[in-house]
């Protein structure tokens, strides 16, 4: 196995470790911030925090790496998941909420940094590759979709506290994601990553290429988000147990990553454009599956079809993005499209739970449709201008 296949898949494999986590995260959160707030309308508080926070540390998160190297980065980022899932196990043990949005905070701060695994693989690959490095790393959340939601069934009840255990797992994955970080092999940063050249920021997010990948990112996590982390809440209300409700998110997180393995080869055939369109396409389907009914069905069947939905559409922009900037312009371009992202991912976590609480679980599918159309609009004028250009 050459060094790049190996980095791809221990990456791969860090990254399905973290997104069992997150996974845990999503299937839980949300109803240990139920049983321990004190105003129901802040049950998804912690959630929101956790992306606020991720927000807010993935520009200095790609500055550090691009200065001490990828693998300490990565290495700080688990040593935060260790420390956030522990202070949450005691917060949701003792029943400070408070203590468990701190908790989350940390748990945001490393998601900042393995959420550039994608980058990493996009990094040590060759151009021809690169689409399918990204898509093989992400498919290491297939691993997720069955560890992530079965460890949070074995120990929702494993502790005297309800859901305390779950959050001591989650330390316990971020301990193992730092140890197997140690066998990746990725070059240390060069010069021209950080002599900060190339074009200004703004004159960068003003492309196109920029704008439509980041729609296409932004819209196709955010919405996925917001109808994700109100599935568990509307199941509540509905009646539904908790392993009903883990088991919608797991085979959720099968649909988010399944696909990888042959994105990147889908998106070399038909183009990325296309791929984001037909993306977007799923999730108003998965919307209009979730408005048909209340059934587990229509709970589970939904959420495949939205996990389907965001990894077209987030693949899809996050290839894209590798086409819009220069060597040199690399930490920057990628800090701001995460940042943009987990900004709104953060608003959309919060909203869902003021909204669902609000409103209803339709009102928050149909919020949803509004902005995943924009996203297939703008890439299907985004592909007729490259094709105009093209015949030209």
């Amino acid at each position: 196995m050459n060094d790049t296949r190996r980095n791809v898949f221990l990456l791969a494999t860090c990254q399905g470790l973290s997104m069992s986590g997150a996974s845990m995260l999503l299937a839980v959160s949300g109803l240990a911030g139920l049983m321990i707030a004190p105003d129901k309308t802040l049950a998804t508080l912690p959630m929101a925090l956790q992306f606020a926070a991720t927000m807010a540390s993935t520009i200095p998160a790609s500055l550090f790496m691009a200065r001490v190297g990828r693998r300490l980065g990565f290495s700080i980022g688990q040593s935060m998941g260790i420390v956030g899932g522990a202070l949450s196990a005691y917060a949701v043990y003792t029943g400070s909420f408070f203590l468990f949005l701190v908790g989350t905070v940390f748990l945001g701060i490393h998601n900042a940094f393995w959420q550039y695994y994608r980058f990493a693989a996009a990094d040590v690959s060759t151009e021809d590759f690169r689409a399918r490095a990204i898509s093989y790393v992400m498919a290491g959340g297939l691993f997720a979709a069955f560890c992530g939601p079965q460890l949070a069934k074995y120990t929702e009840g494993l502790w005297a506290v309800t859901f305390s255990a779950s959050f001591a797992a989650i330390a316990l994955l971020s301990v193992t994601s730092l140890f197997t970080l140690q066998f990746i092999r990725i070059p240390k940063p060069v010069a021209i990553s950080l002599s900060g050249a190339g074009r200004p920021i703004i004159e960068i997010m003003r492309t196109p290429i920029f704008i439509v990948a980041v729609i296409s990112s932004t819209i196709g996590y955010g919405m996925m988000n917001m109808l994700m982390t109100s599935t568990p809440l509307a199941m509540q209300f509905c009646g539904f147990d908790f392993n009903s409700s883990a088991t919608v998110i797991q085979w959720h997180i099968v649909g988010m990553f399944a696909p990888s393995f042959f994105t990147g080869s889908i998106i070399k055939r038909f183009g990325v454009i296309n791929v984001i369109a037909t993306g977007a396409l799923l999730q108003a389907g998965a919307i209009g599956i979730a408005l048909s009914g209340i059934d587990f069905l229509n709970f589970s069947a939904g959420l495949i079809v939205l996990g389907l939905g965001w990894n077209f559409m987030f693949i899809g922009g996050t290839t894209l993005l590798t086409e819009a900037y220069a060597p040199e312009e690399k930490a920057k371009v990628q800090a701001a499209h995460d940042f943009i992202v987990f900004g709104t991912v953060a608003m959309t976590a919060f909203a869902s739970g003021v909204l669902h609480e609000k409103l209803g679980w339709s009102a928050v599918n149909l919020i949803a449709a509004v902005p995943i159309s924009l996203a297939f609009v703008v890439a299907i004028w985004y592909g007729t201008q490259v094709r105009r250009q093209q015949s030209t």
